[in-house]
Parts: structure tokens; C-alpha cells; sequence
């Protein structure tokens, strides 16, 4: 009898040691899943609802899934993204892929090479000081417009529009390209009539553009996006020898991307919005939501993150209808489809 009472005192410390183990055990793993984890600084041009399913990849924690702590910095314009990709303080850069074939032509030798493009259409719309019933871009001759940065896409494409409708965006307006990115919501709203500077129209990305039309201090006239049509407005792009010594990392990069891709192509503009709205904590819900809907509407996202080579000679046509390019440069320099194609 003792014995049986010392075996089955035995076998309950035994079970004790063994469920305390497995915890333990568990514990381990996950801190060390956490410590695994490969650190990837990705620099964004701009921090803007129009790039909905990256948000949603974050928020919604497929990078870590995949093995990625991910950390995000805004640079405000790709200049400047491009900068920190070229100079290693970071590890990818999210921007227009005009900045790639800049620094390719200026002879970089560890150039950034295109791996994801995003979206498909410009995200920017066309914001006026007056309500306008039935805009026609005719309108515009004569006026002053606060445009982009010169040679960058948000203003290529609205000189592409401009001449699409025999508006010379040279004589025909006035383009002020020197306010810095992000600021010219901020110079328009402040700015009134009879003073210099005076602007009767703006280009503006989201939430700035509904912000505007919110506050009363402007209106949405034409989306850029559905005028200009299709267009490799974004994409992701990192260093030649980046990609070279790191192709496990940007194949989860890209893993984690296309799930975002795959949940805006399958949900609702409202479950969208709530998905994201922490990124954005000074938007409104339904500002959000206005917004995504808006981009929904006009296809704004591809379904795969595929960059084609038909969609890199329009770019390319582009920078020469904007004299920022003489001769094309070669596809397959500049772009690299290995890891797109693999998890589409």
C-alpha cells in the first residue's frame, strides 16, 4: 500500500515537472521566435491611405508571421527615400520608381532595383478654391496651380494629364513646383485671395485632399488616378546587393505584401478603414473610409505586386514627356520579379 501511495506521489510530481517544462518550454519559444526575428527598416515616401494594403500587412501582423520585424520610417518625399535606401539607413524603399532610373542614370553601382510595385493608378487628386459643377481640364489654362516636385511622379503625371488635353504646362499656366512635399494643403488653405501666391488650384494626396473639401477651404474636382489611366504610380525597390545577400527576407517581405493585397481585394471599404485607422489616429473613421472607398472606385491597387515591363516603358514614356529622360533604361536592371512571382 505505501508503495502504491509513494508511485502515485511519484507520477503526480512527475506530470508537475513535465507541464512546467512544456510551458517553460513555450515560453522559450516564442521569445526566441521574437528574437529570430529579422529587423527590416522600410522608408515610405509618404504616410498616406493610398497605400492601404502595406497598412494592413502591419496591422494585421503578416510580417511577423513571416518573420520580419518591420520598422517604418516616413521620408517625405523620394528624393530623400532614395537617399536613405542608397546610403543603408534603410533596407527597402517604398516610392516612385522614377528615383530608381534617376540614380541608375547618375551611375550608382549599388543601384535600387524594383522588386513590388503597389499601385496602379496616381493616388492624387485635383483640388479647386470654388466648387466646380462640370470641371474640364481646360480650366485650368490661365491659373496658378501648386503642382509637385519637379521630376517627381505626382508632377509628371499631372503635366502627362495637362498634355493628354493640349494644355502646355509651361505657357499655358502657372505650376508653383517649390513648396515641399505634404505642404501644399497647408500653403493653400492658408492663403487668400489678392495675396502672392495666390493658388486657384491644388494636387493633393489623401487625407489632405477630403481634408480640404471638409474644412470648406477646397474641392475635389478630377482624380488624377482615373485621368491619366494606368500608371506604375508605387513600388518597392532595395539595393542591388541587398537583394542579392538577402533573398530569403525579401521573399517574406513580398510574402507579407501580397496577403495585404489579397485582404483589400477581398474586403469592405469600412473593414479596410477600421484595419488601418491606428496608422492614421488623427483621421476620422469615416474620413477613412470616404477615402478608401474612393480608391476602391477607381482601382487603385493591382490584385499581384507584378511590376511588367509594359507598365516600366509607360514610366519611362513619361519621364521623356517630361524631359527628364533622353534614352530608356534596361527592364532588366531595374526591375526583378523573382519573389512577386512567387507568391502571387
Amino acid at each position: 500500500m505505501k508503495n502504491r501511495k509513494r508511485i502515485k506521489s511519484l507520477s503526480i510530481l512527475l506530470t508537475v515537472v513535465l507541464l512546467t517544462s512544456a510551458l517553460v518550454s513555450g515560453c522559450g519559444g516564442k521569445k526566441d521566435s521574437a528574437e529570430s526575428a529579422k529587423k527590416v527598416i522600410l522608408n515610405e515616401v509618404a504616410h498616406s491611405i493610398f497605400y492601404a494594403p502595406m497598412y494592413v500587412a502591419i496591422e494585421e501582423g503578416y510580417f511577423a508571421d513571416e518573420g520580419i520585424n518591420l520598422e517604418l520610417v516616413t521620408g517625405y518625399g523620394a528624393d530623400k527615400t532614395m537617399t536613405a535606401l542608397l546610403t543603408g539607413e534603410a533596407d527597402i524603399g517604398f516610392m516612385g520608381s522614377e528615383a530608381s532610373v534617376y540614380t541608375y542614370l547618375q551611375g550608382a553601382q549599388d543601384y535600387a532595383v524594383n522588386f513590388a510595385q503597389l499601385t496602379q493608378r496616381a493616388g492624387n487628386f485635383l483640388v479647386s478654391r470654388i466648387p466646380i459643377e462640370h470641371f474640364s481640364w481646360d480650366m485650368l489654362k490661365g491659373t496658378y496651380v501648386l503642382g509637385g516636385r519637379k521630376g517627381g511622379m505626382p508632377q509628371m503625371v499631372f503635366e502627362y494629364i495637362l498634355k493628354m488635353n493640349q494644355i502646355n504646362p509651361d505657357t499655358d499656366l502657372t505650376i508653383d513646383t517649390s513648396i515641399d512635399f505634404g505642404s501644399t494643403a497647408a500653403a493653400f488653405s492658408g492663403a487668400r485671395e489678392g495675396e502672392a501666391g495666390y493658388a486657384d488650384f491644388t494636387v493633393e494626396f489623401e487625407p489632405h485632399a477630403t481634408s480640404l473639401e471638409t474644412q470648406q477651404k477646397g474641392y475635389i474636382v478630377a482624380s488624377l488616378g482615373v485621368d491619366s489611366g494606368y500608371v506604375p504610380y508605387t513600388a518597392f525597390s532595395a539595393r542591388k546587393s541587398y537583394i542579392e545577400e538577402n533573398p530569403d527576407t525579401l521573399l517574406a517581405f513580398t510574402k507579407a505584401l501580397q496577403k495585404g493585397m489579397d485582404y483589400v481585394a477581398s474586403h469592405s471599404a469600412k473593414e479596410i478603414a477600421s484595419v488601418i485607422k491606428p496608422q492614421f489616429p488623427e483621421t476620422e473613421l469615416d474620413t477613412i473610409t470616404t477615402i478608401v472607398t474612393r480608391y476602391q472606385a477607381q482601382d487603385t491597387w493591382k490584385k499581384d505586386l507584378v511590376f511588367t515591363e509594359d507598365s516600366f516603358t509607360l514610366l519611362q514614356n513619361i519621364l521623356m514627356e517630361a524631359g527628364e529622360l533622353e534614352n530608356y533604361v534596361p527592364y532588366k536592371d531595374l526591375v526583378t520579379n523573382t519573389f512577386a512571382e512567387q507568391v502571387k
